[in-house]
């Protein structure tokens, strides 16, 4: 039987490579009862977005780890430093959304990598109108969004049940331009941008 080299977190596959994974993914975690098997080579490189990944990888027996706090941006530069191409084949679980295309932007660097989707999320779209109600008698000061996708599903909300007009006095957490552009149209008392692992920084500038 071949030798089977691959980095698992929450997906499985087999490529004699690596494997670059959202958290999210452990939804799907039952699939790699694979991981417990000798033959999985737990010492190869394993780039994990952020800690909660790294943490369920680390507690799978993966020991070669490379974690990029949250930031895409900070993953693809993991990656190429940490990774030459020439090595082999990447194998990049994910979502079925996702805000940046990196096997797209690692293909065109060179790499060749195989994209597994083996997740998707529905956002929710209705919500008790009682609780709708409770929320115009009390808005949220704060209001934290960590995605384009969670800010689109959120203003679809917000215009569906008339809330428009209703957040000047809360304070909007986004994580990066990508996500506060899609709720400009909204007038916020003010708007943050923030990186991962900041966000308790910014109630002190509230």
């Amino acid at each position: 039987m071949k030798k089977i080299n691959l980095a698992i977190t929450g997906c499985m596959g087999r490529m004699g490579q690596q494997l670059i994974k959202s958290h999210n993914s452990d939804k799907n975690f039952k699939l790699i009862a694979l991981t417990e098997n000798r033959l999985i080579n737990k010492k190869i490189s394993c780039f994990c977005v952020g800690s909660a990944t790294e943490t369920k990888a680390k507690s799978t027996g993966f020991q070669n780890i490379f974690c990029a706090d949250g930031n895409v941006n900070n993953l693809k530069e993991l990656i190429l430093q940490n990774y030459n191409s020439s090595n082999g084949k990447l194998l990049y679980v994910s979502g079925e959304i996702i805000s940046n295309d990196l096997d797209q932007q690692l293909i065109s660097e060179g790499y060749n990598v195989k994209r597994i989707v083996n997740y998707s999320a529905k956002p929710v779209e209705k919500f008790n109108e009682v609780f709708i109600e409770k929320l115009k008698l009390k808005m949220p000061e704060i209001v934290y969004v960590y995605s384009q996708n969670s800010a689109i599903s959120f203003l679809n909300l917000i215009k569906n049940y008339q809330l428009v007009d209703h957040w000047m006095d809360t304070n909007l957490m986004c994580i990066g331009e990508k996500t506060s552009s899609v709720l400009n149209e909204i007038k916020w008392k003010k708007i943050f941008l923030f990186n991962p692992g900041e966000e308790e920084f910014l109630l002190y500038k509230i």
